[in-house]
């Protein structure tokens, strides 16, 4: 770590900008980081020193700890996330907006000594392996040491970031402060809390043209670690469309065949949709192996491979996970325990007595005592949940057990297949492959949930959320669809097949029995249909043509051992035109939000679904 003084760069533009948000919010000291371990250790150290952090058994979970978040402060806050754009129609029907003007505005008097009595923490990161094609900088301030301690782990903070930006090199400026300054305008001066933020007032904003990122209020997850959400997928999907490439809410896998054949699969889910549990699966196929290079974001290039063919390569433009803990266990995401063993922050789970973490669905029984994530005792009989239904953990995933050494290869990976899917008990089939480019868009652009808590409206209730980006997705809805179809027909494909383009497939792991049962049994033997799509992507296995796709001959999709019946297997592929008629209806109501600016090719593509479901 440096202070201003001596600021490792000379990049004019760069320091002015510094300068310049130092004077508005008037930190005591500016700090450039560096991305060293000396660094995050200190970090940490004044976590705990401030009472924001404890550190866990080194004998159990080494160089770890927890944190606990102010109650007040726990989550994404969406309603208060703001696309910025010149217009409204700009930002689109899906998102918040703001005139610039009217928000600098507001956000001005906010910032305005935000920092007062503290460090206000320079960041350089990379999005992606530094110096990658592939990959963008940005460059954060900070006045959280909690932001410090997880962008290092969540991407790449280093000074050869510095190095690779140059004297003139661009960057995506991002500011964030938690609004708590320990000095006030008056001079007087109050006592710091472990969790600082401002209850009252909570602003996440996105300036698109001008590609800048104010956060205020919050120090929680996406909120506050501006490269995830923020820079990754709102500010870099308007980079995306102006420059001629995807940046998406999709993880990033290598599948390897018995015989040694590698496919790359990306794949697009909404939350609570099994995405992080596919992306470190632990395949229950013998031979077939699956291996990590993304968790969450991909961001894809046009790239000419070592064969001379240009195609679309991926990074993992983030360097850690960032997880949901509750639902994670050694059954549902072995892979994901095994990589929080050692160097890890926990926020917002349970502390058990012997110092270690603990969250629902951890263990298969209930510990008998522990200290919940408000820092309270808590039993069995407390009748709350011990962690925050929130509660993340942020760790490096160069500690996942099934990485692959290529989620750091700045070249990227080639994909092969993209999956989208979503969490439906019926009428959507288990797997579906689209019939080219156009029809796959299509797919992804209503891909929908049903709601699976009254809290979040009607259990059972639809919530269409195209190609997992509802919330990330940074301008109109209308033309990242059309963007979709602008990269098809560069890379070759028309409306009649895929040029150079990935196959796109949709899968749905949760279709139900009338009885509500589960018909597919999931997690490692989802292998079983990702056996089918590398097949497909090859142009093997016989298909059967269907309104909504092309479906495997039922012959072809391996569930041996797995105790389900021909019937079983008949209902998981099954397309029922009943209800199929029915979605159409639903997807006209969905596409009207998009007025004019949805394009022609999906309404054709809507009409001709209509059409063969008679």
């Amino acid at each position: 770590m440096t202070q201003d003084a001596s600021a490792p760069t000379d990049h004019a533009g760069l320091l002015a900008w510094v300068q310049a948000i130092a004077q508005q919010t008037t930190p005591d000291r500016v700090v450039w980081c560096d991305g060293s371990p000396g660094e995050y250790a200190a970090m940490i150290d004044a976590m705990v020193d401030s009472g924001a952090a404890t550190r866990l058994n080194p004998d159990l979970r080494p160089d770890a700890v927890l944190v606990r978040s102010d109650p007040a402060d726990v989550a994404r806050v969406e309603d208060r996330t703001f696309i910025c754009s010149q217009s409204a129609d700009h930002a689109g029907p899906t998102n918040n907006w703001k005139d610039p003007t009217e928000m600098k505005a507001i956000l001005e008097p906010l910032f305005k000594g935000s920092m007062a009595g503290r460090t206000m923490y320079v960041i350089p990161f990379s999005m992606g392996p530094v110096g990658s094609p592939i990959a963008h900088i940005g460059v954060q301030l900070t006045d959280s040491p909690y932001v410090v301690a997880n962008m290092h782990l969540m991407t790449r903070v280093d000074a050869a970031v510095l190095d690779t930006l140059g004297s003139d090199g661009d960057y995506v400026p991002c500011v964030h402060s938690v609004g708590y300054p320990l000095r006030q305008g008056d001079g007087s001066t109050r006592a710091d809390v472990p969790w600082p933020c401002d209850a009252d007032n909570k602003y996440i904003t996105h300036f698109p043209e001008t590609r800048e990122i104010w956060s205020y209020g919050s120090g929680y997850g996406g909120n506050a670690l501006l490269g995830k959400k923020c820079f990754a997928l709102r500010i870099a999907s308007a980079m995306a469309r102006d420059q001629g490439w995807l940046a998406e809410h999709m993880l990033i896998l290598k599948l390897t065949s018995p015989d040694g054949r590698v496919k790359h699969i990306a794949a697009a889910f909404p939350s609570a949709c099994g995405k992080t549990n596919l992306a470190m699966m632990k395949p229950n196929l013998p031979g077939w192996t699956v291996e990590t290079v993304g968790d969450d974001i991909a961001w894809m290039k046009f790239r000419t491979g070592p064969d001379g063919t240009e195609r679309l390569y991926a990074i993992n433009p983030e360097a850690g996970i960032f997880g949901v803990a509750p639902g994670t266990s050694p059954h549902t995401n072995p892979n994901a325990v095994g990589t929080l063993a050692k160097h890890a922050i926990f926020t917002n789970v349970a502390l058990s007595p012997d110092g270690d973490v603990w969250w629902e669905d951890l263990t298969d029984t209930l510990p008998q005592r522990l200290t919940d994530w408000r820092g309270q005792d808590w039993t069995p009989a407390s009748g709350t949940k011990a962690a925050h239904p929130n509660a993340r953990f942020t760790a490096p995933i160069a500690q996942c057990p099934c990485v692959a050494p290529s989620f750091d290869d700045p070249d990227g990976v080639p994909i092969d297949a993209i999956l989208f899917g979503g969490r439906r008990a019926n009428t959507v089939p288990l797997i579906n492959e689209a019939r080219s480019w156009t029809h796959g868009t299509f797919l992804g652009s209503f891909m929908s949930s049903e709601k699976t808590a009254a809290a979040a409206g009607a259990i059972g209730q639809l919530r269409r959320d195209p190609m997992a980006m509802l919330p990330f997705c940074g301008y109109h809805m209308g033309d990242y669809f059309g963007h979709w179809l602008e990269m098809g027909r560069r890379g070759g494909a028309g409306d009649d097949g895929w040029g150079r383009m990935p196959h796109i497939f949709h899968v749905n792991w949760f279709r139900k029995t009338p009885d509500g049962k589960w018909l597919w049994p999931g997690f490692g033997d989802n292998i079983r249909v990702l056996k089918w799509v590398f097949d497909r992507c090859d142009g093997k296995g016989e298909t059967v043509a269907t309104p909504v796709g092309h479906l495997p001959n039922p012959d072809e999709l391996d569930v041996v051992d797995l105790g389900l019946t021909g019937a079983d297997v008949s209902e998981l592929l099954y397309v029922d035109i009943d209800a199929w008629r029915a979605e159409v209806a639903s997807i006209r109501e969905h596409y009207a939000q998009f007025g004019d600016r949805l394009p022609a090719a999906l309404g054709a593509e809507l009409d001709r679904l209509a059409a063969e479901l008679g």
